[in-house]
């Protein structure tokens, strides 16, 4: 636990004993509970609370089941609540701080927390078992922003508790102003941090032993024996000596430390190397061997060293060999190399670049990864087994620095990233060299050097996809003309997805209308525009690419505000190419209970016409995302949230189509587009083949097809699917990736970015949405009006004898059609000539008739072929000479 001045370790092998603490002797009037000494809300994530023992015996907050619980928003009921561990001497504080604070407040933090922690109107209570023994704020009470002014303002402030406070507020209902019991101080001041000073009784602080001292003559335990052979420190809470060479200097950029690694123990399951924190030591440079004198934790999964003093025993050392360390690899296998200079003689792939922009990470692989499912069923044992196969080929490229949006971007290569020196996903680096350490759970290589990289994935111009129409779906990652003005404090979401700002917009629109002219597409399906009764992004975007390409070249299906989301699907064209023809029609759930409206955006639907007639339907889809839970839907392991309801909603749009629902008789030649939140070998995938449809991605592009990168795996949500009468008139199909394979450092997106990083930005295609663009080509078939052949003949067609008996007559018919089938129907039985004619039907082919002298009997057959295009002809039967001349 934090103290006044130092820590006390327990003595273990290899480690120094250090003087255990007496607390001083207490008075009667001695408070007899904690209290909350401190509470620094500072920038960003610099945010700490400190909790103070004022009694005369050490408290074991694990056995107390003390708890620290954050209550936001005027909440009755907290909403994050932090388990305590540790015991607090006497005198005593123990600080908790989020565990991306700032050096100096992780210097003296005892316990750390990934959890946002509080804001300025949240409350904070420490309880006791189910019992609260004291508050900061007033629960149940939403001051805005802050309670209190000035310095003594909750937010933005550090608070420290005046001394003459000596028990704390139990009472989280009544009224708060931090002014009575806290002194304020300066954003982020932390000076006070780690100690508290009391006038509640003559109880002392904590008298600190005297600080051991590092000193190069002195014995020193191996590095291995601190790093174990586990997952963390078997001698984790001691005091160790430790001297090696310095591999790895990140004392600046947030990490306050470096990493040292003596010559080893020989044993591959122990690495020879670990993390020492000494955010306010003195400096130490790559090559300078240094004995440091501190005690051993465990910081988010790594082993380190916190300083209590070092020396620098030599300098200019020759650095050890990097050790070369391989893909695969189990966590236990980089475990054992944790803290030690490494490299990777293998070329690996750029996989993952999320979190480049915002913390410089990027993960790397063999070879690229596809997403399980885009390759797998989900119920085919190897779908799980890829997604294990996938995680031990790869590993993090962090870049040494904590700090959020750094300045400048680093690129693999070791260079500073501008729009000439950049990186997409695919692209190969070699020979990555750096420490492999471990934080938040996750192992990286934190680099010493750049790598060497190749660019393997260039930029590629728009696919040809052949046909004389085309037609395009991209989702544009939420489209709106609503500016929110304040989007940082907008609770209302149907404000808070587009662009932020004026600038903002201008920037993302020039990027999609940059893209959208080069698809050049004749018809645009688009997902993910703002959903208003005026159609106004509609609009926009339409005005927007018609002045980069011309006036009059798109128009758009005017719809208004459709579905309950507040982004919608939408359909523009270039009537100079297609027409529409009737009226849109919308799937939903009015049409099919299945289709959650609630949870799926309209499906919007439309016929076009070509210039020489020839008709298909467009319905362009976005099904319910995976990120959010649907109740009643539970996450499937690989198909993720709600995958029942997209599954649903497929089965219902295929059947919806089956009706014509644009009544222009086009059932069979409509083309799914959209993003329909599925991977291809997904449950709403295999529906829609199931009932006819052609996965057109699959079919032309195969497998290894992506139009979208979700933690470094690849795979396509965005989709073309063409029914069996539209199948043979479709050419080819695309995706552009454009966007998946780009970092989102170069986006239109503002939001947090430093200036230098909102320069990163070009009016192009390039990172214009996360999802790619998908392209068909259609050559249309135009419709069939010429009639199909038939030709009728009865045998016999003459009966000489006029007997008065029944004959068999049997109508021999054929049909033929350049296009396909012809259907055959008998529509039509005549008998003529004479009163007493008779005709008896046996079945479409074989008739009785009597043999009456002038009988004429005539047998009707339509042909019609598969457009509905109809031939007649007429087989006739005649009885006797008079027959004859009745017939002429």
């Amino acid at each position: 636990m934090r103290r006044f001045r130092a820590t006390v370790a327990a003595t273990a092998a290899a480690a120094i004993a250090l003087t255990g603490l007496m607390a001083a002797p207490a008075m009667a009037a001695d408070p007899a509970e904690l209290i909350l000494s401190e509470v620094i809300e500072g920038s960003s994530n610099n945010k700490a609370v400190e909790i103070y023992n004022p009694t005369p015996a050490p408290i074991d907050l694990g056995a107390g089941a003390y708890r620290l619980q954050q209550f936001s928003n005027g909440a009755v009921t907290a909403g994050v609540t932090i388990e305590l561990t540790g015991t607090i001497a006497p005198g005593g504080v123990h600080v908790v701080a989020h565990s991306s604070s700032n050096a100096a407040i992780l210097a003296q933090a005892d316990q750390t927390t990934g959890t946002g922690l509080f804001n300025g109107d949240d409350a904070l209570a420490l309880v006791k078992n189910a019992t609260v023994v004291d508050v900061f704020g007033q629960i149940g009470v939403d001051p805005g922003t802050e309670w209190g002014t000035g310095l003594t303002s909750t937010a933005d402030n550090t608070l420290q508790r005046k001394p003459a406070i000596c028990v704390g507020d139990p009472n989280g209902a009544d009224a708060f102003d931090p002014a009575v019991q806290w002194n304020g101080f300066a954003v982020d001041t932390v000076t006070g941090l780690g100690a508290h000073t009391t006038e509640c009784s003559d109880l002392e602080p904590p008298v600190d032993p005297p600080a051991p001292v590092a000193d190069c003559a002195l014995d020193v335990s191996a590095i291995s024996a601190v790093q174990g052979s586990g997952a963390a420190s078997p001698v984790a809470g001691t005091t160790v000596r430790v001297e090696g060479t310095v591999v790895g200097d990140f004392q600046t950029g947030g990490f306050g430390g470096y990493y040292l690694q003596d010559a080893g123990d020989g044993i591959a399951a122990t690495s020879d190397g670990v993390f020492v924190f000494a955010p306010n030591g003195d400096a130490v440079e790559t090559g300078d061997v240094v004995h440091v004198v501190g005690v051993v934790k465990e910081f988010s999964g790594l082993t380190e060293i916190e300083a209590i003093d070092a020396a620098i025993c030599a300098t200019d050392a020759a650095l050890p060999a990097p050790l070369e360390f391989s893909l695969p690899a189990t966590d236990a296998q980089r475990e054992a190399v944790e803290g030690m200079y490494v490299t990777l003689p293998q070329s690996l792939a750029i996989l993952e670049f999320f979190e480049y922009g915002r913390f410089g990470t990027i993960d790397v692989g063999l070879d690229r990864q596809a997403t399980p499912t885009a390759q797998f069923a989900p119920i085919d044992p190897a779908a799980v087994a890829l997604a294990a196969q996938n995680l031990l080929e790869r590993i993090t490229i962090d870049d040494g620095r904590s700090s959020q949006n750094p300045d400048p971007a680093i690129h693999p290569n070791g260079e500073i990233f501008t729009l000439q020196n950049t990186f997409r996903g695919g692209d190969l680096v070699t020979d990555v060299t750096g420490v492999l350490d471990q934080r938040f759970g996750a192992y990286a290589i934190q680099p010493t050097q750049g790598a060497e990289f190749e660019v393997t994935n260039p930029r590629p111009d728009v696919p040809a996809v052949g046909g004389d129409l085309v037609v395009s779906s991209f989702n544009v990652l939420n489209y709106y003309t609503t500016i929110d003005p304040t989007p940082a404090n907008s609770n209302d979401d149907d404000l808070t997805r587009g662009a932020d700002t004026v600038e903002e917009f201008q920037r993302q629109e020039a990027k999609i209308v940059a893209a959208l002219a080069e698809i050049d597409a004749d018809v645009l399906g688009l997902i993910e525009i703002e959903n208003v009764e005026d159609d106004a992004a509609v609009k926009a975007i339409t005005a927007a690419l018609n002045a980069k390409v011309g006036e009059g070249t798109y128009a758009y299906i005017p719809t208004g505000k459709i579905g309950t989301d507040s982004i919608k699907t939408a359909l523009l064209y270039k009537p100079a190419a297609v027409t529409p023809v009737g009226a849109f029609a919308l799937m939903n759930q009015e049409k099919d209970a299945r289709w959650l409206d609630d949870r799926n955006r309209p499906g919007l639907t439309q016929t076009f016409q070509d210039a020489d007639g020839a008709k298909f339907t467009v319905v362009v889809n976005h099904l319910k995302s995976k990120g959010s839970a649907c109740t009643g839907d539970p996450e499937h392991p690989l198909q993720g949230n709600c995958n029942v309801t997209r599954t649903q909603a497929a089965a219902a749009l295929a059947d919806w189509l089956a009706t014509d629902p644009t009544g222009q008789g086009t059932v069979g030649r409509e083309l799914i587009i959209g993003d329909l939140n599925a991977y291809d070998k997904e449950d709403p995938i295999a529906t829609l083949t199931a009932k006819g449809y052609t996965d057109l991605l699959l079919k032309y592009q195969g497998e290894d097809a992506y139009s979208y990168v979700f933690d470094g795996q690849l795979g396509y949500l965005d989709h073309a699917l063409a029914g069996p009468g539209l199948l043979a008139d479709v050419r080819g199909a695309a995706p552009w990736n454009i966007n998946a394979d780009e970092p989102s450092l170069i986006d239109y997106d503002m939001s947090f970015k430093l200036p230098a990083q909102d320069a990163l930005f070009a009016p192009d295609p390039f990172r214009s949405s996360d999802h790619d663009p998908v392209l068909v080509g259609l050559d249309l078939t135009p419709p069939d009006t010429t009639a199909p052949e038939i030709q009728a003949v009865a045998v016999p067609w003459f009966i000489l004898a006029p007997n008065n008996k029944d004959h068999t007559v049997t109508v021999l018919v054929e049909a033929s059609d350049d296009r396909g089938e012809v259907t055959v129907a008998l529509t039509g039985v005549e008998a003529s000539g004479s009163t007493r004619a008779e005709v008896t039907q046996l079945d479409d082919r074989r008739f009785e008739v009597k043999a009456v002298n002038g009988a004429i009997y005539t047998f009707t057959y339509t042909a019609t072929d598969a457009a509905g295009n109809t031939a007649t002809d007429t087989a006739t039967v005649v009885v006797g000479i008079k027959g004859l001349k009745n017939l002429f």
